[in-house]
């Protein structure tokens, strides 16, 4: 009846009975593994370093997947504003890096340029809990294939000076909109002012500004990507942004993404939004006033605004596959390596939660609850909207976030260079090249 001899079933129910026995579903333990093609060669481009432990045990990963497989990796580091270009130029001409580790939706610029992980993202959900849903938003457009691999976010909380606030009038940290303006008035009343990137910085400037706009009500376009930007909920946005300015030091309207923390650090600034490089930097300083900080530095969910729930934007990252790679099982299993609990959960822990993961399972990290400032960064994935919110995600919505509408009008309404209703009719305007009817 079968051709297989007896002692290699033997074999084979074997194995799959140890697999059962140890709790490992029997379909995802048949397919743990992408065998890279003879002399693969990979080459990956991705984000430079915010703070150290990230990309020191990133390259130990890197180090370790080559040792096991044999597929030499070259990684090349880039700014998040350079990453877009030169993936964009890759698409276009076919060659280049293999993996590119880029932000928000790029991969929706091309994604018939991409190769289809799908396997793999069903592989890795199974095991790890499932993926959040905004990683479907993402990256498995209309719900088919997926074009990229989620691999976290850049979790963004408003970084503040406990003494300051204390000094201000405050015991704690105000949980709505109304709230926080008052505490940033009564900062700037006592020489304390904010900092908020209004330059084009991918991460900080786009994830605090889209969060403003939303929390009011506010949004780029509705979920049937109508642009709708032009509204009474935007201007409210746009009058609040207006008075927060007012609290803010000089300067930040050519703020990009390093500018805050070089403020917070020089302390210049009492609040801003970011990650937790701040807390990393200041805990892994060798100034001794910079270190001494670290206890003084609180993190604290952006506020809830008018809409009572929360409203946040966080920098997402992808893992995008180039079909023009001559070694797509390599990459395959490079990313799959990089995934997996035993290489990604160090990494977190070596950048002491820098990246939010995108499996449910990544939850029960140490790093979140090992020290009580980490935890505000543990469900930035699980709360976020995506950047092309209310609407669908693709060309248009990726086009829209690379040409930094939403920042523009909330700079050109806060800093007085255009009311709230020029700067969101401008925006209008923008955004409907991209949303062809």
């Amino acid at each position: 009846m079968s051709n297989i001899k007896r002692r290699d079933f033997l074999k084979i129910s074997a194995g799959l009975a140890a697999g059962a026995a140890g709790g490992v579903p029997l379909l995802a333990q048949a397919q743990t593994a992408w065998k890279p093609e003879k002399g693969a060669k990979l080459r990956v481009l991705r984000w430079k370093r915010f703070v150290a432990g990230d990309e020191d045990q990133y390259m130990k990963n890197v180090a370790a997947f080559t040792k096991k497989t044999g597929v030499e990796v070259r990684v090349d580091n880039e700014s998040w504003e350079d990453v877009r270009p030169k993936a964009a130029v890759a698409a276009n001409v076919g060659s280049g890096p293999d993996i590119i580790l880029s932000t928000f939706d790029d991969a929706n610029l091309y994604p018939e340029k991409l190769l289809d992980v799908t396997d793999l993202a069903d592989y890795l959900g199974k095991k790890y809990g499932g993926w959040y849903d905004v990683c479907r938003q993402y990256l498995q457009p209309g719900g088919k294939r997926w074009i990229g691999l989620p691999l976290g976010c850049a979790g963004n909380a408003f970084v503040y000076r406990i003494s300051q606030m204390k000094e201000a009038g405050f015991d704690s940290f105000p949980r709505d909109t109304a709230g926080f303006l008052k505490l940033a008035k009564a900062l700037k009343a006592k020489n304390h002012p904010l900092g908020f990137a209004l330059g084009n910085a991918t991460g900080d400037g786009n994830t605090w500004t889209h969060w403003l706009l939303w929390s009011f009500g506010g949004k780029l376009v509705d979920d049937k990507n109508n642009v709708v930007v032009e509204s009474p909920q935007t201007i409210q946005a746009l009058e609040y942004a207006k008075e927060l300015y007012q609290t803010f030091v000089p300067g930040t309207l050519a703020w990009l993404d390093p500018n805050n923390n070089k403020a917070f650090l020089d302390d210049q600034i009492s609040i801003t939004e970011n990650g937790i490089s701040i807390y990393y930097a200041a805990k892994n300083s060798q100034d001794p006033k910079i270190k001494a900080m670290a206890a003084d530095i609180g993190h604290a969910n952006l506020p809830i605004g008018p809409v009572g729930r929360p409203t946040e934007l966080h920098l997402f990252f992808n893992q995008m596959i180039f079909k023009y790679t001559k070694y797509p099982n390599a990459a395959k299993e490079y990313l799959r390596f990089m995934m997996e609990k035993e290489q990604y959960e160090p990494w977190q822990q070596a950048s002491i939660g820098y990246v939010t993961h995108p499996l449910k399972a990544y939850e029960s990290n140490p790093i979140w609850t090992v020290d009580p400032k980490h935890t505000p960064y543990r469900d930035c994935m699980k709360i976020m909207l995506p950047n092309g919110y209310s609407g669908k995600l693709g060309y248009a919505s990726a086009q829209c976030m690379a040409d930094f509408i939403v920042v523009n009008m909330v700079a050109e309404a806060a800093s007085g260079s255009k009311t709230p209703k020029e700067a969101a009719e401008r925006a209008q305007k923008r955004a409907e090249r991209y949303y062809k009817v």
